[in-house]
């Protein structure tokens, strides 16, 4: 069997490393283009991060063999080159979308993208997309416009809440005045109505008590009798 010739090895070499630097590789079929369309082609790339560069199926087979690109396989049917992504695969795509709506010999197949596999359709979703710092100033502006409404809701929120707190004082006839603070009088303790019933007070003699009382000798003490 006859090894292959140095030439082969070079291309095969190139564009194994080429597919490991790049940060996305799509590859299109230029069936119909002339050099002077593929130039163009060309041009048009260079200007958003793409080196678009042709190259043999049976070589680009040969160098994915084995690698994590090898599932570009099966694109490789027909003519082909590929677009080496150097930044943003959407603004490529949208290069390459581009391109074909002007010149329609120039056909999307599908694109490595990192570890994932796109599709034609999937590139015409990215070439849809508006370019990275669009989207980025997007999201910054949906972001911000809830920060911008939360922060205005705080600075109004003391201020609504006073107008608030002054509505409800007049709408109960303004603020209550407040008592003097006086220290009340003791009251005055009155007897039980019924203390004058417990009290026991002692009967007064009869006259006949009396006069008994005052005469002296009246009673002679007991166990005394006269001499015999």
């Amino acid at each position: 069997m006859d090894e292959p010739r140095p030439e082969k090895v070079a291309v095969v070499e190139e564009v194994r490393g080429r597919l490991a630097d790049a940060d996305a590789a799509i590859l299109t079929e230029y069936r119909g283009l002339t050099v002077a369309e593929l130039a163009q082609l060309r041009h048009a790339l260079a200007a958003v991060g793409g080196d678009y560069k042709v190259y043999k199926n049976t070589l680009v087979r040969l160098a994915v063999a084995g690698s994590p690109n090898e599932q570009l396989s099966g694109f490789l049917s027909g003519p082909t080159a590929i677009a080496f992504v150097s930044g943003e695969i959407s603004a490529v795509a949208k290069a390459l979308r581009d391109f074909s709506r002007t010149y329609p010999a120039l056909v999307l197949k599908g694109a490595q993208h990192g570890e994932g596999l796109l599709t034609a359709a999937d590139l015409i979703a990215l070439a849809d997309l508006p370019p990275r710092d669009v989207l980025l100033a997007r999201v910054a502006g949906a972001m911000a416009a809830p920060l911008q409404q939360f922060a205005g809701l705080l600075q109004a929120l003391p201020r609504n809440l006073a107008y608030g707190l002054s509505a409800l004082v007049e709408q109960r006839g303004g603020p209550e005045e407040a008592p003097p603070d006086t220290v009340p009088e003791p009251a005055a303790t009155e007897a039980p109505a019924d203390a004058a019933s417990d009290e026991t007070t002692a009967p007064e003699p009869t006259p006949v008590e009396a006069a008994s009382a005052d005469e002296p000798g009246s009673e002679e003490p007991a166990g005394e009798s006269e001499p015999s």
